[in-house]
């Protein structure tokens, strides 16, 4: 029932060899970071479209989900739309202001793999 309200249902892209990389990576990061990063998918789930502060359009179809972690850290789900879902490709933890290009790359690669 809770699927019906959301605009766009996220689901984790999964490789070939049925691996989740976004979710294995978010079972890496503490309990906190888990529940900040889930909160901020879940806003983008029930308010799409949504802009900045929390949603920025990358270009070539790619979009990020910025989330504010503890002690001045920045995390990054990179994203796509594709029938309808939001397939999360890519997350990282931030260390420098610009978006590293490998991190783009992987999920352009990634969102390929999806057509």
């Amino acid at each position: 029932m809770v699927s019906a309200m959301k605009r766009v249902p996220a689901y984790f892209f999964q490789l070939a060899s049925r691996r989740e990389p976004v979710r294995e990576w978010l079972k890496e990061l503490d309990q906190a970071d888990r529940k900040i990063i889930g909160e901020d998918i879940k806003d983008v789930e029930f308010s799409w479209p949504i802009g900045m502060p929390l949603c920025r359009n990358l270009g070539r179809g790619l979009w990020e989900i910025r989330s504010d972690l503890s002690h001045g850290r920045i995390a990054r789900v990179l994203f796509c739309l594709h029938e309808g879902r939001m397939i999360l490709l890519h997350g990282f933890i931030k260390k420098t202001q610009k978006t590293p290009a490998a991190a783009i790359d992987l999920a352009v690669n990634r969102m390929r793999d999806l057509t």
